[in-house]
């Protein structure tokens, strides 16, 4: 049996890869490719989901979902949990003033290793320009972060200005809303397992997000999909 001690959350997970040359995926995305001795990282909720986290798809490049959340964004955009930091990347490739926000060290380094600006800092914490950011982002499942997404999306509205927006990536219609305990849990095949410490997350679906938004002082102006990938775009009420 696979033995089990405890690690560092995402912020270990984050900074297992350096050093990937890029590849693609068959889809033909650009990734970074895992080494057979590379352990996989999934995320494991307390109501039994176990999700494998797309650790190369981080820190690789941009993939095409990331490119269209970019385009649609026209002014300053603050990237929220923004891990190793492609999104603000994109964002500030587009020629967009950018600002990536990640609790994690190791997220930080390697965001500002790609040549754009990134703040350690928790998202309820102050934060550099609130009320005037054009866009805020909550990409790759971070409208989980905090396990309460009503008090999450609240927050986020008071980083946009007036005619600002939100944009979120949520689950697939169905998948209603689901709030709890999670923790990442990293192994291969033959070796111990390594698990993180428990912390506050939720999962929000595409057909709950507008409920979870109008509780927040929200309302949703879009949604959009982009292949499997599903996301709303927010703003003031």
């Amino acid at each position: 049996m696979n033995s089990t001690i405890s690690l560092d959350g995402f912020g270990v997970v984050l900074g297992r890869l350096g050093g990937w040359s890029a590849d693609q995926d068959a889809y033909g995305t650009p990734v970074a490719p895992r080494p057979a001795t590379q352990p996989e990282h999934w995320l494991v909720h307390a109501d039994g989901r176990r999700d494998l986290l797309p650790v190369r798809r981080w820190h690789g490049p941009p993939e095409p979902e990331i490119e269209s959340v970019a385009a649609r964004c026209t002014g300053p955009t603050i990237d929220l949990g923004c891990g190793p930091g492609r999104l603000t990347r994109a964002l500030a490739q587009r020629g967009l003033v950018a600002l990536g926000v990640d609790i994690s060290a190791e997220a930080v380094r390697l965001t500002q290793g790609r040549g754009v600006v990134a703040l350690r800092r928790d998202v309820f914490e102050p934060l550099p320009g609130e009320g005037r950011w054009a866009h805020a982002l909550l990409i790759d499942g971070n409208i989980g972060i905090g396990g309460d997404p009503v008090h999450l999306l609240r927050r986020c509205g008071t980083l946009i200005a007036a005619d600002g927006t939100l944009v979120v990536e949520v689950e697939p219609p169905g998948a209603g809303l689901w709030q709890g305990q999670a923790y990442v849990l990293s192994g291969s095949s033959g070796d111990r397992e390594l698990r993180g410490p428990a912390f506050r997350w939720a999962r929000v679906g595409a057909e709950a997000v507008a409920r979870a938004a109008t509780a927040a002082g929200l309302r949703v102006v879009d949604r959009f999909r982009f292949g499997p990938r599903w996301f709303a775009e927010l703003a003031r009420s």
